[in-house]
């Protein structure tokens, strides 16, 4: 049965959001992997990010609403607007391929992709596992080490990934193109990050 309105805590909408964030990387991998549709896939990533603004704007108004919350407001506001930066980004990537009529994929855009959606993943499982901590989430601590360990990865694709670029591209229009694109991907996995030092900092204040 969905819950009402006012049944629906901080903690839901945050998971929301991550949830969000994660279908935008699916879909941004299913765009990878077919850029012949890139039209498609634009339209999907657009459509997932209109609701993820549609959630950031519930939790906004709850917190404006709301005297007491279970967490600070500048802690859920702060992870809030960043889950949707997340998903912006992932969005801004993929309209970027489809504007800049990218229709061959480079081979290390596919593991950048795949390691954006692993981090979406696991940073929604430690949105979920957050509400737990008020009662010692005994795994939450190894979800922030996990996404920790999947940007460190996602740091060395991106060093890979524009060295090969300007190796083997002349065309510096097309460098910028494709580096722009690698930087949105990289910048969506940095924000994962920033969320993690976000419900670590938390960890350790709500001890």
């Amino acid at each position: 049965m969905p819950k009402t309105a006012k049944e629906v805590s901080f903690f839901d909408l945050l998971e929301d959001q991550a949830a969000i964030a994660v279908r935008a990387a699916e879909r941004f991998v299913a765009l990878v992997d077919d850029l012949g549709n890139v039209e498609k896939h634009m339209d999907a990533l657009l459509e997932i990010e209109h609701q993820g603004d549609d959630v950031t704007h519930r939790l906004q108004n709850k917190l404006s609403a709301t005297f007491i919350t279970p967490l600070d407001q500048e802690d859920l506001s702060e992870l809030s607007h960043l889950l949707d930066d997340i998903t912006d980004c992932i969005e801004a990537v993929g309209a970027r391929i489809g504007m800049y009529r990218l229709t061959v994929c480079r081979p290390d855009l596919v593991p950048f992709a795949a390691n954006l959606l692993d981090v979406t993943v696991v940073t929604a499982s430690a949105v979920k596992e957050l509400h737990k901590q008020f009662h010692r989430s005994p795994t939450l601590p190894g979800i922030i080490v996990t996404i920790h360990t999947l940007e460190n990865e996602s740091d060395r694709q991106y060093r890979a990934a524009v060295t090969k670029l300007f190796d083997e591209v002349t065309d510096p229009i097309s460098i910028l193109k494709w580096k722009e694109v690698y930087d949105r991907v990289e910048y969506a996995i940095d924000t994962c990050e920033s969320v993690a030092k976000v419900i670590d900092n938390m960890i350790v204040k709500y001890a």
